[in-house]
């Protein structure tokens, strides 16, 4: 099948929706204006192999995740990993044994106002995940919004395991606990 890549048009058919996506994973519109053009860029190098069998956005949605690993992993070299103890046993209630949550918080009802709930629910999660460290944020967004695989993640970020399970289970301690303390101050509030 030939391919039928028109770079010229990727910006005005693509690129809105591919920084939105690289936005909600890096948290800073430079970065993420930063990573879409790597993946054009690199879209233009690759364009000669792209196969045509599949959607040209989810091609250079594809190229855009590598890039943002490798920001990620960039990143990881040049900063310190955060470190910050909190306790509470409360969040084995939100996370199973996996690290998945235990009910897909994607999925809040079916109910007239849910909509906006759900809406509220990310725009809180997306904020507490700015306030997270950089790389415990980094493993958390690769990890469970991206569901990336962990042994990728370890081999992307050149960390290991021990250290992406730890990074991970403090992001969710800090998530649970900025979540919890962000509904509680608009219900008491």
């Amino acid at each position: 099948m030939q391919s039928k890549v028109d770079p010229a048009e990727w910006l005005l058919k693509y690129g809105d929706y591919l920084f939105r996506y690289a936005l909600s994973r890096v948290r800073d519109p430079d970065v993420a204006e930063e990573v879409v053009q790597e993946a054009f860029v690199a879209g233009l190098s690759a364009a000669a192999q792209y196969s045509g069998k599949g959607a040209e956005r989810a091609w250079l949605l594809g190229i855009l995740k590598r890039k943002i690993i490798d920001h990620f992993r960039r990143r990881g070299r040049t900063s310190a990993i955060g470190l910050i103890d909190l306790d509470g046993n409360w969040v084995d209630s939100l996370f199973d044994r996996t690290g998945h949550w235990k009910a897909d918080p994607r999925f809040l009802g079916t109910q007239p106002g849910d909509a906006m709930e759900k809406a509220e629910f990310w725009a809180a999660v997306r904020d507490c995940i700015g306030k997270l460290p950089q790389r415990q944020a980094d493993v958390f967004v690769l990890r469970t919004l991206d569901r990336t695989e962990s042994d990728e993640i370890c081999k992307e970020l050149e960390i290991s395991s021990s250290n992406l399970w730890v990074l991970l289970h403090r992001a969710r301690l800090q998530l649970a606990k900025c979540l919890q303390g962000r509904w509680q101050n608009e219900r008491s509030g």
